[in-house]
Formats: C-alpha cells, structure tokens, sequence
C-alpha cells in the first residue's frame, strides 16, 4: 500500500462524507461499537469541565463523549459531518469547522480525545497538533488516544502516530497507559 506524503487536506473528509454519510461505519460496525465502549471506560471522572474531541466525524462518540462533560467542544474538518453530529447530540456540546494544528481551539481542556485522527497527519504537523494539546490541556488534565493497527495509505500508521504523540507530550504528560493494544490502541496521558 502506498502511503501519502502529506497531512489529508479538508476537502478529502469533505468529500467522504458527501459521497456516503457514514463511511467508516461508525453507526453499525461492531468493531466502532466495541471501541467507543472501551474510550468511554477509559474516562476517569466525571463530569469533565471542559472536553475536547478532534474529528468528532457524524458525531457517534461526541453522543457518548457528552454524557461525561459538562461542556464538550467537538470539531470536524467537514461541515456536512457536523450537521448530522449537530442533530444527535445534547444541549451541553457544541461543534465547530476547523482544521488542525492551524484551528486548533483555545482551552483549557481537561479531557482532550483524538480517536483515529493521528495517522491523517504528516510528522510535522503531528507534532504541531502535539504542541497544541500541551499547549492547552489543563492541569491534571488528560488526553485520550485510539488508533486502528491495521495497514493504511495514509500519512502515517497507528503504531507510528502513536508512538510520534506520546514521544512529544512526555514533558508535559509523563504517565501513559496503554488500555487496548489489539486490532486498535487505547491509550490515555496524564500528569500522574
């Protein structure tokens, strides 16, 4: 499989879900079920006070995600995925258009998820979009980290984004645990 060279531009998400509103699946997949499962236990406490979650897709996570946040910020580089993540989420989420690293939102954030978004981005900005999560995470906050291990053409690998990320947030976010490490990675970063 050959892989890209570059960070997957707005308009090759734009165009997914255009095409098919769910392309990945998230609605039926067992496979999507069973992982949200695992992130939502992967969680702490709760409720968090303010949460963070990239790519949050056609918003099947966010529905999940909200019920442990106070406020949950969800943002997606589709507009079309948003207007459905819009109609199926709660009163205490709200959605934004942007693109990281360069729309990366203001926090503090004390809980930040990044479910399979990593491998989309070339090193560079891999390790922007790390810079931003150090930058903005609150004290004692934590960040949470899912990636499927299987072969990709994207940028990177699971394994590669994976272990790109925790190399970079170490300083900030030293203790790492790795919850699932089979057909995906769950993993989760805090200060202790």
């Amino acid at each position: 499989m050959t892989r890209k060279a570059a960070t997957l531009p707005p308009d090759y998400f734009e165009a997914k879900y255009k095409a098919d509103i769910d392309p990945w699946r998230f609605r039926s997949s067992r496979y999507e079920q069973d992982k949200y499962q695992a992130t939502i236990a992967s969680l702490t406490r709760a409720p968090y006070a303010q949460a963070l979650e990239v790519g949050c897709s056609i918003g099947v996570l966010t529905q999940l995600l909200s019920a442990h946040c106070a406020q949950l910020l969800a943002i997606d580089a589709s507009a079309t995925a948003l207007e459905v993540a819009r109609s199926v989420s709660g009163s205490n989420v709200s959605f934004r258009v942007a693109t990281i690293p360069a729309d990366f939102p203001k926090g503090p954030f004390d809980l930040i998820v990044l479910s399979e978004v990593l491998y989309y981005f070339a090193k560079p900005d891999l390790q922007r979009v790390t810079q931003e999560c150090i930058a903005e995470i609150a004290p004692g906050g934590e960040i949470v980290l899912c990636h499927w291990l299987g072969e990709t053409n994207y940028p990177l690998t699971g394994i590669e984004a994976s272990e790109l990320f925790a190399d970079g947030i170490k300083p900030a976010l030293p203790v790492r645990t790795i919850l699932h490490d089979e057909t995906y990675r769950l993993e989760r970063f805090s200060a202790a």
